[in-house]
């Protein structure tokens, strides 16, 4: 069967047509792609300031499936979550970023207030990905009954955003305790006839 090349399989990255925010919508895309025999993956996360920790993360998520959906939390969940000034991205840049990744078939918002796990709930995957900060134990264990298998991943990369977000600022900050220090040194220097 020709693809069409707006679909969420078709060439390009189809943000209109990957990009999902609404729970049934979800539902009728999974269990179509379901009815092909698709084995159904799926992830989530912030996926800030996107790197090669998050592209070798998805990589290895949709080695385990067909169809790989990832959830990306909306601006106010990550706010809350990590504080002021977070995301860096906005919800919707860091959405069409995956819709880019070949790896990504579908993309969800995930909204502040949505009920727990509700994500997880609807698409009932054969496998769910996480990473080792996100779930506990428990957590883990009451996961599986919404899904055929959890796998829980390390890190993929020697950094995450929020190091490199502590570098980008540490950086800067530095140079000016040196720059400063060099005119602390220059004032004395002059305060005491030495300049």
């Amino acid at each position: 069967m020709p693809q069409k090349s707006h679909d969420i399989f078709g060439p390009g990255s189809n943000p209109d047509e990957r990009i999902i925010e609404n729970y049934d919508l979800l539902s009728e895309k999974v269990a179509a792609c379901r009815t092909i025999g698709m084995r159904v993956v799926l992830t989530s996360g912030t996926f800030d300031m996107f790197h090669e920790g998050h592209a070798r993360y998805l990589e290895t998520a949709r080695q385990h499936g067909d169809l790989l959906i990832v959830g990306v939390d909306n601006d106010a969940k990550v706010c809350e979550r990590k504080g002021e000034g977070r995301p860096i991205d906005n919800e919707r840049q860091r959405m069409e970023v995956l819709c880019h990744s070949r790896h990504v078939d579908l993309v969800f918002l995930k909204k502040l207030g949505d009920p727990k796990w509700q994500l997880v709930k609807t698409v009932r995957p054969d496998i769910l990905i996480a990473t080792q900060e996100i779930y506990n134990d428990q957590q883990l264990r009451d996961l599986k009954e919404f899904c055929g298998e959890v796998i829980v991943l390390p890190p993929q990369a020697a950094t995450s955003t929020t190091a490199r977000l502590r570098l980008i600022l540490l950086g800067p900050i530095g140079q000016m305790e040196t720059k400063l220090a060099e005119v602390q040194q220059f004032l004395h220097d002059l305060k005491h006839g030495e300049r």
